[in-house]
């Protein structure tokens, strides 16, 4: 599988190649396997393109944070989103990759703002150091060449997401279908969060959400609610609201 357009940009570091590609409206970032890590509208940087991220901002129908973290950047394009339609938001990104951050400026229109700070630091090491219940929404992305960094479901990387929230807070975990079958992660995220949700996506991605606490809010609301953020975001929230669904074993 090879992503569209022309190559415009190759750099490699220890753990392999950072690639762009153009089709003269879009880019898109790979890391040597073919897959898109991340997509971009030139004209709208701001504008998920992915199906995947667009349901990882349900959260949103829950809680509008304060303080959000991003574990992964890519291309940055769900800090771009989050950036732009939440102005008084402060986020915190940690990537691993030195190289994929100066890419994302370079290529993906990335804004250098006082509001965003970046980390160059493997997720799991910022999470053991990092402040308690200084955030209040927790987005992680770790993709590698390799695909998913099985990190995001280990016992010890939720607890210490779970402690890393507020009192409301939420995490957002992008995985796998396959991830279903991941009972010690899935449990120890039952463990924590006594609220959990998820999203199946079409091309096998699914979305996981889970609270600090419980939420009593209708279909209806979440309806009413889902038609004004997507007003906001600029795409339909509805398709990814119909599949979201409560999970337990």
């Amino acid at each position: 599988m090879s992503l569209p357009g022309n190559e415009i940009f190759r750099t490699y570091d220890d753990l392999g190649p950072i690639q762009v590609f153009d089709d003269g409206n879009k880019r898109y970032l790979g890391f040597g396997s073919g897959d898109e890590q991340s997509c971009l509208m030139k004209s709208e940087p701001h504008l998920l393109l992915h199906e995947y991220a667009r349901s990882m901002m349900l959260v949103l129908l829950f809680h509008k944070p304060e303080s959000v973290t991003f574990l992964g950047l890519g291309g940055g394009s769900l800090v771009s989103c989050v950036y732009h339609h939440f102005p008084s938001s402060r986020l915190k990104v940690v990537e691993l990759r030195q190289k994929v951050v100066d890419t994302a400026y370079r290529f993906f229109q990335l804004p250098r703002a006082e509001r965003i700070d970046i980390t160059v630091m493997d997720a799991g090491r910022y999470l053991k150091t990092a402040k308690q219940g200084s955030s209040d929404l927790i987005f992680c992305d770790l993709y590698g060449p390799d695909g998913l960094d099985e990190q995001q479901l280990e016992p010890l990387f939720i607890e210490r997401c779970y402690d890393l929230l507020s009192d409301d807070g939420w995490l957002v975990l992008n995985c796998w279908q396959n991830h279903r079958g991941e009972a010690e992660g899935l449990r120890s995220l039952m463990d924590w969060f006594p609220e959990i949700k998820v999203c199946s996506v079409p091309g096998g991605n699914w979305t996981i959400l889970a609270s600090k606490r419980n939420h009593d809010i209708s279909d209806k609301k979440l309806e009413e609610k889902a038609k004004v953020l997507s007003e906001k975001l600029g795409f339909s929230l509805s398709t990814s609201l119909k599949r979201l669904e409560g999970f337990g074993f």
